[in-house]
């Protein structure tokens, strides 16, 4: 799995967390929705997201890299 894929899995498996948490714990994590949400918008804008730095960082690929590995050019996908 890329990088790309992980960071979308992981942010919604985070919201839908955060949405039970709201409704079975308490409503203030209402506010960890927010937090999520701020991060995806930021992350679209500056194209830096602190979850998928970790995975990196974790030894997971990028797409392109992946791509570039089975020889195949990114561009042409």
């Amino acid at each position: 799995m890329s990088t790309e894929r992980a960071t979308f899995v992981f942010a919604g498996v985070m919201l839908l967390v955060s949405v039970a948490l709201t409704q079975l714990v308490h409503p203030n994590w209402f506010w960890f929705s927010v937090f999520i949400g701020v991060n995806m918008i930021q992350s679209a804008f500056t194209g830096f997201c602190p979850a998928t730095r970790v995975m990196r960082i974790l030894g997971m690929h990028s797409e392109a890299e992946i791509a570039c590995a089975a020889g195949k050019s990114p561009a042409a996908r």
